[in-house]
């Protein structure tokens, strides 16, 4: 009989240079680059370029890549449409709607060689955060902000979101989450991403795939799902009794536990400091508190591999940026395209059909009986 790991778990399907994950003990590289000097000295920018390129920039090579993001913020006409007639959507499905409709403009679509594929991975980067900010404007009856061609990508960000430029502080703020969240091996989206672009299908065509996947709740929601427990407890004086009552339930308590960590995952300690000095500087550290009251009580279940994920602070500080929550997951998206662009760039470069086997137990050999005989 054959041996059947359900989800893949345990499964290596390919070599990468893209990261490295001990779960073990909660190591994160990118690149080889360890996640804390990266959040700590790096910019998004940076970070985009040596998960793209394989190195970290010379000075004159990050402006240059800094120029192409900044040129590459408008989207067509046309798919600027789209989200028009899609703006009741969920914010996930208009990504994925919107994603899927630039590949009809690009003129690098059909084209799947390196070059072309890091023109279109950098266009992407910088697009995917005017779609989701343009798609939040337009469903409230506001006009999209045309992107700035002077702020850095973490900034314009929030300018179109906002349509005002934001507080230095809370724009380094997003720069470090869209850091965190930039590669994380093989992902359930990432993995998405590369089954599509096996096929060579187009880039567009992979990332797409990755958007569609990153929406499901058992992947890209936990930061979502965080904050409306946090709204549920109300006051941190509940959240004890809050989170016993859940576990005597069984019941999942969000932003702790990850498929690949036994320990503390690396990027959460980044977030949670920056979730209190954001707290307290926005006069509302309840937030905080709650959080720091539920930390506290899983505590006792780090013995069994369940730690704090990035997601537990992460919902946090959207929240406190006045980002709407359903906005959560495309923030993910939007530091997630550099290492979805990475990824699908080395399936294509090492490329087989990504075609698993599935084990049949159903019945066998059964006798076709025509219609009018059966009962």
């Amino acid at each position: 009989m054959p041996e059947v790991h359900l989800g893949l778990k345990g499964v290596y399907f390919a070599s990468t240079t893209s990261s490295f994950i001990d779960g073990e003990v909660g190591k994160l590289l990118y690149r080889g680059y360890a996640i804390h000097d990266l959040a700590e000295h790096s910019t998004f920018e940076e970070t985009a370029y040596l998960l793209l390129y394989g190195a970290l920039p010379t000075r004159a090579e990050l402006s240059a890549f800094d120029q192409q993001l900044k040129q590459s913020r408008p989207i067509p006409e046309p798919v600027m449409e789209v989200i028009r007639l899609t703006k009741q959507a969920h914010p996930m499905d208009v990504l994925r709607t919107a994603v899927s409709a630039l590949a009809a403009y690009d003129p690098d679509v059909s084209d799947n060689s390196l070059a072309a594929n890091l023109r279109k991975g950098i266009r992407l980067t910088a697009q995917v955060p005017t779609i989701i900010c343009a798609h939040d404007r337009i469903r409230k009856g506001l006009p999209p902000v045309t992107p700035s061609n002077t702020l850095s990508h973490a900034a314009n960000f929030l300018y179109m979101l906002f349509d005002k430029h934001p507080d230095p502080a809370d724009a380094k703020l997003m720069d470090l989450d869209f850091i965190l969240h930039a590669e994380h091996g093989s992902n359930a989206s990432a993995f998405a991403c590369r089954v599509a672009v096996s096929s060579l299908a187009d880039l567009h065509g992979g990332i797409t795939a990755a958007v569609a996947t990153l929406k499901g709740p058992a992947h890209g929601g936990a930061a979502e799902e965080v904050m409306k427990m946090a709204e549920d407890i109300g006051t941190p004086e509940r959240a004890e009794a809050y989170v016993r009552e859940r576990l005597a339930k069984h019941g999942k308590v969000m932003g702790f536990g990850h498929r690949v960590y036994r320990a503390e995952d690396p990027r959460a300690r980044h977030l949670r400091e920056r979730s209190r000095e954001l707290a307290e500087r926005c006069g509302e550290p309840r937030w905080y508190q709650i959080l720091d009251h539920i930390h506290e009580v899983m505590k006792p279940y780090n013995a069994k591999g369940i730690w704090v994920n990035v997601d537990f602070y992460a919902g946090s500080i959207y929240y406190l940026l006045g980002v709407p929550e359903d906005l959560f997951i495309p923030i993910f998206a939007a530091g997630r395209v550099p290492g979805w662009v990475l990824q699908a760039i080395e399936q294509y470069d090492d490329n087989i059909l990504l075609r698993p086997l599935l084990e049949y137990t159903g019945p066998m050999d059964l006798q076709y009986v025509p219609i009018d005989q059966r009962g």
